[in-house]
Parts: structure tokens; sequence; C-alpha cells
């Protein structure tokens, strides 16, 4: 979690960075998937997915691997937007009701982002076949990679929630992705 969430839109924005709450959200992470057998750890190239990756990988005596299929939407021009300052915008409204359809101005399309992610997973799964590995991302681009797998149209973007720190598990059947888990957030029962 960084404070924009729920605030702007920060996109690819350099300098946004974990808060507390995102550090301690990270740190149940850790715990939660220590003893999951890891081969590898993957990131996006943003600050804020490095640093949820590096302790990940920490606890498995591995190295960040950095791959840019992970990286967050380039929301373009909203880019730095306040959510009250983007709620005025027809073209912002019209992204969240026909998301399948709508551009993004300057930046890239949700089609484009599914076949970004969708690609780069189906890559980890070639190289690292019968392994588990971490992928870290952001909360669209895990959005785009579970309606894809779930054959559900990208319209229907907010049936998932992907909260920040959460655990998405795919795995692959002679390439073909299941869905296990989505939305998974550690220590989330502790906290209620």
């Amino acid at each position: 979690m960084t404070d924009a969430v729920g605030v702007r839109l920060t996109s690819r924005q350099p300098g946004v960075l974990l808060n507390v709450s995102g550090l301690g959200q990270v740190d149940e992470m850790c715990h939660h998937l220590r003893d999951v057998p890891l081969a590898a750890v993957y990131s996006g190239p943003l600050e804020r997915t490095l640093a949820t990756a590096a302790p990940i990988a920490a606890t498995h005596a591995l190295e960040v691997r950095t791959l840019d299929g992970l990286n967050e939407v380039d929301f373009g021009e909203w880019t730095g937007l306040t959510f009250a300052q983007l709620s005025t915008l027809p073209d912002w409204r019209a992204f969240n009701d026909f998301r399948a359809g709508a551009n993004v101005p300057g930046g890239e399309r949700a089609a484009d982002v599914q076949h970004r992610i969708i690609t780069a997973l189906s890559d980890l799964e070639r190289r690292h076949a019968g392994e588990v590995i971490a992928a870290v991302s952001h909360g669209d681009v895990i959005r785009a990679a579970v309606l894809h797998v779930t054959a559900t149209p990208l319209n229907l973007w907010h049936r998932f929630e992907i909260s920040p720190a959460s655990i998405t598990t795919i795995a692959y059947d002679d390439g073909n992705p299941r869905l296990l888990a989505v939305n998974d957030v550690p220590g989330r029962l502790a906290h209620q």
C-alpha cells in the first residue's frame, strides 16, 4: 500500500513508495509465503513492486528478476490525477463503463495490458515449468490476468477485487491456466 491508494492514479510515476502499512503487509506476505518452495521471484520495474518483491526473494535466498511485462498500466495523461479529478472526465467514465473498447489518452488500452500480462505469464510458465514462482505486479494488471484466466470479459473488471499486497494464484497444466486463488490477503482474518 502507498499513500496514493484510493486518492490518485499514480500509474508509472517514479518515487511512489510503500508506506508503513504497505511495509507491514509485505512482512505478513513474507511470513505467509515462507514455506512455499519458490524457484524465482519476478517483479515489475517500479519502486513499490521491487520493495514488495525484495523481501519475498530474500526470505527464499533468491534475487529479484525485473520483468517489464509485470509493469503497471500506463495511464498516460491521467497519471497523477486524483480520483476526484478523474471522475469529471468523460473518457475516464467511458474507461470504467466499457473497459474493453475505451482508449486511455496517451496510455495503454485494457486489451493491450491483458495481452502483455498473459504473454509474460505464459513465458514465465515455459521458463519455470513445474516450478512455483512469484510474480509481483499491480492491481489492474493482475485483474486483467484473472479476467483472462476465468474467460471473463474486460468490461466486467469490477467483479474481481485485487487488494494491495494480496496473493492471486494461477497454475498452469500443459500451458492452460487455472485460477486457484484470488485476492488472498495474508493476515486478513487476524485483523477483522
